[in-house]
């Protein structure tokens, strides 16, 4: 026994390195990534031209993480851990059979998208179809940024394998190539074109090619470089498309709702595509840096302990993910909450970002921030599925999630829109926040049924810690905030200075608390 707690201490001792690493990594990913929103949002604002990107860009971004991150990483890492403990020749005719299938479905899916790209435009976004100039210029970037989907699918499955061979560090800095890429477009390419919002379309389908080569050189020292080759009867490959169709739906839930926001918001007035667009990148950054951080470790470390039956250690794993989550969780939502007001000035709020664009998109910041923790869970909870290769589910659980974002969205969006029309895109965010809680107390109460989530000692005592802490984290907020006004009379430095003491001081005092209440960063590991 002694022995069994030793080692599943110095798992999660691993585990929490790993996760730093990643949200290390991943921090850098989204500081540029609201460095490049920044550059956007006053270069274009939230009006139309920036409406018919973010649709054109938000298309084949939800079909990569539908299916190159949500599925295809969530079928593919287990059986990777089954093959791992075979050999490597083994390993190294699956990845290139994986790879060649991978590459002809999506060579076949961009050609035809990029043929059908009126229609997709028609089905993502149908309240352009009365705007034809907003319309032909959506067809226009999504033609350019579509191939992305190919490009980048696979830079997930090479990224797959890293993180299977516990190499999570490139994976988790390629976004960075991404953000630096849309950067250049907007500031030296956009001006030298006639319509200069087709820099940014530009700049994703050469992010694409980047982030493809710079994983390659990693694979090759792993000798994991394969030719690629078209073979569908290989038993593990089929096994993995197998695990692959249910886990399409499963993990992708949220996105899918995004996605159906943006649908409904099309149909909105213009500029709420924006505003949705600008308040779901801020819930993103938190979300990124320590929700799919612990989550993209996670899953590895859980299929090995589901290969070695190890249901003691599975459930220990899954408990300690969870207290991270909470950690984390919980004060990046009360920041979003009680600053949105002062994040979005502080970001966005230059060039063509009007007061009226601030006010909106804070409304929908507060209602995704909202259901963040939620959003987190999900990132934990649904890999304890898929590292048992349990697809079913989740899918299970995942209608009933949309469908009840369905209803919500309806139902808010109406009352909304009927008490002020500009905040009718803030029931979009709000229903999304509420589903995302029916999808993770679904997920977590099968798990509860099925003897795998077990809570160990100390959770009382975890949570009257981090109550303290986070009221602390409150009132000091409360106690520095300025008003709405102050805030916008401010300069850019003044505005970074204030939310910088904010943030930064607010974070001391939360971590304080914590400390003064006995937590120590060896609780961290040996939990």
């Amino acid at each position: 026994m002694i022995k069994t707690k030793s080692t599943n201490n110095k798992s999660r001792k691993g585990l929490l390195a790993s996760s730093l690493v990643v949200s290390g990594m991943t921090l850098l990913s989204r500081i540029l990534g609201m460095v490049r929103d920044v550059v956007i949002a006053a270069s274009f604002g939230a009006g139309a031209s920036a409406d018919a990107f973010f649709v054109a860009f938000k298309i084949p971004n939800f079909l990569r993480r539908l299916f190159a991150e949500g599925a295809f990483s969530q079928a593919f890492v287990p059986i990777l851990a089954e093959v791992q403990q075979s050999n490597t020749d083994l390993m190294r005719s699956i990845v290139s059979r994986v790879a060649g299938n991978l590459g002809l479905i999506l060579i076949l899916v961009t050609v035809a998208a990029i043929l059908l790209a009126p229609l997709l435009v028609m089905l993502f976004a149908p309240g352009f179809i009365a705007l034809p100039a907003k319309f032909d210029l959506t067809v226009q970037l999504l033609r350019l940024t579509f191939p992305y989907l190919l490009l980048i699918s696979l830079t997930a499955f090479a990224g797959s394998l890293l993180n299977a061979h516990q190499r999570f560090a490139v994976p988790a800095f390629t976004p960075v190539l991404l953000n630096l890429s849309l950067i250049v477009a907007v500031l030296w390419l956009a001006p030298r074109l006639a319509v200069p919002i087709m820099a940014m379309a530009w700049g994703v389908l050469a992010a694409g090619f980047v982030q493809l080569a710079f994983q390659l050189p990693f694979l090759a020292r792993l000798g994991l470089l394969a030719w690629p080759q078209v073979d569908f009867n290989n038993h593990h490959i089929r096994k993995i498309m197998q695990l692959m169709l249910p886990a399409l739906f499963g993990i992708s839930v949220s996105q899918i709702n995004l996605l159906l926001d943006t649908v409904l918001a099309s149909l909105l007035q213009t500029s709420s595509i924006s505003w949705l667009y600008y308040s779901e990148r801020l819930v993103q950054l938190p979300l990124g840096v320590f929700g799919i951080a612990i989550a993209t470790v996670l899953l590895p470390s859980l299929s090995q302990q589901y290969t070695k039956a190890s249901k003691q250690a599975f459930s220990a794993t899954l408990d300690w993910a969870l207290r991270m989550v909470l950690l984390i969780g919980l004060p990046a939502t009360l920041v979003l909450e009680l600053l949105a007001e002062p994040l979005i000035i502080t970001l966005f709020h230059y060039g063509e970002m009007t007061v009226r664009d601030v006010v909106s998109s804070a409304a929908s910041l507060k209602a995704y921030a909202f259901g963040l923790l939620a959003f987190m869970f999900i990132k934990v909870l649904a890999p304890s599925y898929f590292s048992r290769q349990d697809m079913r589910t989740p899918v299970r659980i995942g209608i009933w999630a949309m469908l009840s974002n369905m209803i919500l969205n309806v139902i808010f969006v109406w009352y909304l829109a009927t008490y002020n029309w500009d905040l009718a895109h803030v029931g979009l965010a709000l229903a999304t926040a509420l589903s995302a809680f029916v999808n993770a107390a679904l997920l977590a109460w099968g798990l509860y049924r099925l003897n795998i989530l077990r809570f160990s000692s100390g959770w009382l005592l975890w949570w009257l810690r981090l109550l303290i802490a986070n009221a602390a984290l409150i009132g000091f907020i409360l106690w520095l905030q300025n008003p709405l006004q102050q805030w916008l009379e401010w300069s850019l430095w003044q505005r970074v200075w204030q939310l910088a003491q904010l943030t930064i001081l607010g974070g001391l005092v939360y971590v304080s608390c914590l400390w003064l209440f006995g937590l120590r960063l060896y609780h961290l590991r040996d939990l």
